[in-house]
């Protein structure tokens, strides 16, 4: 008999240990102001919590999103997006603590990757917004009305540091890039996502490989064409020179242009209209500039080369300031380290001054040489304009 009743406190000693270790920790959160919530989910990554209330009768949920962190020195946000999994489109809850101590929170929506977290109006119904900071953890509590009336959301959270009083750059690497997922409000299942981080190499990619085409070689098959073919002796190395670098230019670019078509399928919703449309207005132009130059170059000799010639420089140069106003566009939306940027503008602002070397000796050619025809005579005047 003794030993039954042992073997029962036993049992039920496990069976209670067991049901608190398979309790969720953020079960046993408080919150200061008394609130309560039905269900939780702690998120996988920078130390955040879920807590919500859903009301499916009115579609909407009472949320409090909790984040540790190390110091109140940060900014946390938590997000929905309704058109797509990620950063861009989502819309945002921002808290963080003042240089005063006070606590300011707001909504924004993120339109891009660079976002400064401006304040705005989100796009779904938003009420009771307010948010603390106790015991090394931020609180951010709402009330949403669900978009479209679904109740499995896309979520983002994320962190990062403040300069006084504005929000800084969060890390590009990491937890920080990992924070999203799908949460169901009705059953409370958490899912972390993980489509969106797997384009992230491929966008790197897109960015080099357009950068090194569009932005450096094709400049530098001009800079040859321009100022070498004037060079004695120098044909017909200057012409393979030139061709050899607008066709790997070409080649990098369809590349580019695949790899963009492509991250652009797997991110619905989210769109940069500029970038799309000038970088499809200049695979266009770069196409009909190869096409024309391979299959439709006539003779030097020929009396219609002068037309070529024209249309050769201007869809040249065209398709030349739309790759550097484009390369800046994608700068822009990738957000790389600061130092890839300047590192591109000094080796453009290289190529630039040696552009601007080479005209002004061009220049000073021609004028001598207008000089010395001046000076021989009105026939030989008008002979040097002509080859000029």
């Amino acid at each position: 008999m003794a030993l039954s009743k042992s073997l029962f406190v036993i049992c039920l000693l496990f069976t209670v240990s067991s049901s608190a270790a398979a309790q969720p920790p953020c079960t046993t959160h408080v919150f200061s102001n008394k609130k309560t919530f039905a269900a939780c989910s702690t998120l996988p990554v920078l130390n955040s919590t879920i807590h919500w209330n859903y009301y499916p009768s009115t579609a909407t949920v009472d949320i409090a999103f909790t984040q540790s962190v190390v110091s109140d020195s940060r900014w946390v946000a938590w997000a929905i997006n309704p058109t797509s999994t990620g950063m861009v489109g989502s819309q945002a809850i921002v808290a963080y603590k003042r240089t005063d101590g006070t606590m300011t929170v707001y909504s924004s929506p993120i339109k891009s990757y660079g976002t400064h977290l401006e304040q705005g109006n989100v796009s779904f119904p938003l009420y009771d917004v307010s948010a603390v900071y106790e015991n090394n953890e931020f609180i951010i509590f709402a009330t949403i009305g669900l978009p479209n009336n679904v109740s499995v959301v896309h979520h983002v959270w994320q962190q990062g540091p403040m300069f006084g009083n504005t929000p800084g750059m969060h890390s590009l690497s990491g937890p920080n890039v990992q924070s999203f997922g799908t949460l169901d409000f009705l059953s409370g299942k958490t899912e972390t996502s993980k489509g969106s981080t797997s384009t992230c190499p491929l966008k790197y990619a897109h960015g080099i490989i357009n950068t090194i085409s569009w932005g450096i070689l094709m400049p530098i098959g001009i800079i040859v064409a321009r100022y070498l073919k004037t060079v004695e002796g120098a044909d017909p190395a200057w012409f393979h020179a030139h061709r050899g670098c607008q066709m790997l230019a070409f080649l990098g670019g369809i590349a580019g242009w695949g790899t963009g078509i492509f991250l652009g399928s797997k991110s619905p919703g989210i769109q940069y209209k500029g970038h799309r449309c000038i970088g499809i207005t200049l695979f266009v132009l770069a196409t009909i500039q190869v096409a024309v130059a391979l299959c439709l170059r006539p003779k030097k000799t020929d009396e219609n080369r002068k037309y070529w010639n024209w249309f050769h420089w201007v869809v040249g140069y065209g398709t030349f300031v739309l790759s550097i106003t484009n390369i800046f566009k994608g700068f822009d939306i990738l957000e790389p380290a600061n130092k890839w940027k300047f590192a591109y503008i000094a080796i453009i602002g290289t190529l630039g001054c040696i552009a601007a070397i080479l005209e002004l000796r061009k220049l000073g050619s021609f004028l001598s040489r207008f000089r010395s025809s001046r000076a021989a005579g009105p026939e030989i005047v008008e002979s040097t304009q002509t080859i000029v």
